[in-house]
């Protein structure tokens, strides 16, 4: 006798429904790495210890950002106890040794600074930057032996830095890869970059880190406002200044801008580089003025109001070979041991004192009198 028809339905609807409960179960098992593989997720938060958006968050982007609050222009980034270096260097009767440390956005703080600290007041601003390194390249170029190349060749009074642009990537150490801003990677790149301050504090240096602003690429900006907490976080453990600069390059709603509004005037003026990562010259000016005012306050002061005689004006400084610009990186895993690439050395550049020096990607910097500010944003 044949079945009934009304069990063979309900037969057919078990098997249907285990089929279903079976594929829902698979594709909830398998959702994290088809997410992972749909979903460049952005990396590890740090620790919050420095003011501005946080990692992942980019001002403008989703939710509306609140405006972000301009610091003082008068702001004093360093200790208002006189940098010995600066005592030391009146006490050899030589200029005071401002050295400027970092990638190529270095070269454009070393560029600022050199314009706003000048020579007859006995300031040698000295460019030990280089472009395309970083913490996460020493199979290119190891930071701590160049430092130590530098350091032989007279000691510095203050030393600025700024790293980070070309390091937003894994980093190779202990014969292990280690993701961006993961344990591992904070762990390896924090030694390097301890080492490489107390290298300069024992040569009898002030430092100063100056901290890199927002960027215009999203998911680029997300890794530096990371990037940023990690060395704030580094330098307060070394007892050294962090210049959070994230809120002095933006807009008034605390968004990327490439160009800013001059306090004084009302005017705009152009603020970054065409490629959304560097500063103009008169940007570079901007996070590094505080700075350099309390550099001329400082040294006046170590000189008890004195004239700076003749023999103390130093030499111009030479320019820069131009390099191309970072690239900011897409990948926050190395997927393998990195490969070094070396790019081919420019021919050394003349002195000159024609022009102010001028860093890699930013605009020049302006004659002593200033630069107008451009009436309307450039055209692409």
């Amino acid at each position: 006798m044949p079945p009934h028809p009304a069990f063979l339905l309900v037969d057919r609807a078990t098997v249907l429904f285990c089929g279903v409960a079976a594929g829902i179960a698979i594709g909830l098992a398998f959702a994290p790495q088809l997410q992972a593989l749909l979903d460049d997720a952005p990396p590890p938060v740090v620790a919050d210890t420095v003011t501005g958006p946080a990692a992942g968050q980019v001002a403008g982007a989703g939710a509306e950002a609140a405006p972000a609050a301009r610091p003082a222009s008068n702001a004093r980034p360093l200790p208002a106890t006189l940098p010995s270096g600066l005592q030391r260097a009146v006490a050899e009767g030589r200029p005071f040794r401002i050295g400027v440390f970092g990638d190529s956005f270095g070269d454009g703080l070393w560029a600022a600074l050199y314009n706003q600290l000048p020579r007859k007041q006995a300031f040698q601003v000295l460019r030990y930057s280089q472009q395309a390194t970083g913490f996460t390249r020493y199979r290119q170029t190891n930071l701590e032996d160049r430092l130590a190349e530098q350091l032989a060749e007279g000691p510095v009074d203050v030393a600025v830095i700024s790293f980070g642009a070309n390091d937003t990537q894994g980093v190779w150490a202990d014969g292990k890869a280690h993701a961006l801003l993961s344990p591992g990677w904070q762990a390896a790149v924090g030694a390097r970059v301890a080492r490489y301050v107390q290298m300069l504090q024992a040569q009898g240096a002030s430092v100063v880190w100056i901290g890199l602003p927002v960027m215009r690429e999203a998911r680029y900006d997300a890794q530096i406002a990371g990037m940023n907490r990690f060395f704030a976080a580094q330098m307060a453990r070394l007892g050294v200044p962090f210049i959070d600069t994230r809120a002095l390059a933006v807009d008034e709603r605390g968004r990327y801008a490439s160009h800013l509004i001059d306090q004084a005037t009302g005017e705009p003026f152009l603020a970054r580089a065409g490629d959304g990562i560097h500063m103009s010259g008169r940007g570079y000016r901007l996070l590094t003025g505080a700075l350099a005012t309390q550099l001329r306050d400082f040294a006046a002061t170590a000189r008890g109001g004195q004239a700076v005689p003749d023999a103390l004006v130093p030499p111009p400084a030479r320019l820069p070979p131009p390099v191309p610009p970072p690239v900011p990186s897409r990948a926050a895993l190395p997927a393998a041991a990195p490969t070094t690439t070396k790019a081919t050395p420019a021919a050394p550049a003349a002195p000159t004192e024609a022009a102010p020096p001028a860093p890699d990607t930013a605009a020049p910097p302006p004659p002593p009198s200033g630069d107008p500010a451009p009436a309307e944003p450039p055209r692409p």
